[in-house]
């Protein structure tokens, strides 16, 4: 029995993404005439036979790339970790296939490809976490993938986007240390390190101002570096507030560390409130309060948006804002 020819046998041929054989072999707009002709040409030179023409669009099995820069990557498991396997559910649910790749340092800042893409391995592809604006728009460049950018966006490219309401979580979380009665807030996370991050920040902001609490420059607190490398310790003020708002649990875990190496107990001294709700066991010995992320509908979200951009919806990008909610264990204590 000679070798069945796949679309991506042909892509790799001429040098294009399997997205476009496809959408070449089905008539679909987004393929230059000339372009479209020159594929059916080698489909049939290679001998590529076309799936049952009964078989639905959802059953049609993608590739889908998955990539996460490289300072997301603990020694541990992470919030990113925990959201892939969420992605790779997902896409086996609607019988797609997942290939991770981890993006160096080096690499986005020389703006190079990533082999999934220069190899012609991928038909979509979600970046998790955050890139640079250059790096995603080089990712944009010069390739037809359809790209989705997951937990965090950038407004200056225009590409699919799902993401958590930090906004909404972090105005949440910080009314619910107001309702405790605390009125010392500060918050921790570096501004404009990456888009959640800020929009969290602003959460805590308008929840200060409708409190009629000014902000503290004193109290907000930064946890990583330019590169977005997060700081092993955090550096505490003089005067201690009352209680943490953190961008993430695991810079909670931080605070909550440090605080108790100060000789402080949380919550008996110090109240403090996370993000994601997802931390690796035996980082910190107190139960988080939370703002829960749902990671599974985020992956859902996520892998359904590609799967209707390969089946050739046209429709508006944008960013899809998935809902969570408050979790309260034991980090906080009201203010008597």
């Amino acid at each position: 029995m000679g070798k069945i020819v796949r679309m991506a046998d042909i892509a790799a041929r001429l040098g294009v993404s399997t997205v476009t054989v496809s959408k070449a072999l089905g008539d679909q707009k987004g393929v230059s005439e000339e372009l479209r002709e020159r594929i059916k040409q080698m489909a049939g030179e290679m001998g590529y036979k076309a799936p049952s023409a009964n078989r639905s669009e959802e059953k049609k099995s993608y590739n889908i790339g998955v990539l996460v820069a490289e300072i997301y990557i603990e020694k541990y498991a992470t919030f990113y970790w925990e959201l892939y396997q969420k992605i790779t559910t997902a896409a086996v649910k609607e019988d797609c296939f997942v290939l991770l790749e981890v993006l160096e340092s080096a690499a986005e800042k020389e703006l190079q490809d990533i082999k999934l893409i220069r190899e012609n391995k991928i038909d979509g592809l979600i970046v998790l976490g955050s890139v640079s604006t250059e790096y995603l728009e080089q990712l944009c460049r010069g390739n037809d993938l359809p790209i989705v950018c997951m937990d965090f966006y950038d407004n200056k490219v225009k590409v699919d986007c799902v993401i958590s309401n930090s906004f909404y979580g972090a105005y949440q979380l910080t009314n619910y240390l107001f309702d405790k009665g605390h009125q010392k807030i500060a918050f921790v996370g570096t501004l404009l390190a990456t888009d959640s991050i800020t929009d969290r920040y602003l959460g805590y902001q308008k929840s200060l101002m409708e409190h009629g609490v000014a902000v503290e420059k004193k109290w907000v607190i930064p946890d990583r570096d330019e590169s977005r490398k997060c700081f092993d310790h955090i550096t505490f003020p003089r005067e201690m507030p009352t209680a943490f708002v953190c961008n993430c649990d695991l810079t909670a875990s931080k605070v909550v560390k440090g605080l108790q190496e100060r000789g402080l107990c949380v919550p008996g001294d110090v109240s403090v409130v996370g993000y994601d709700d997802y931390l690796y066991p035996g980082l910190c010995d107190v139960e988080l309060t939370t703002y829960s992320v749902n990671m599974e509908k985020m992956a859902e979200t996520g892998v359904e948006i590609l799967r209707s951009r390969l089946g050739g919806d046209l429709g508006q990008i944008g960013i899809h804002v998935i809902e969570g909610g408050l979790v309260e264990r034991d980090s906080v204590s009201p203010i008597i």
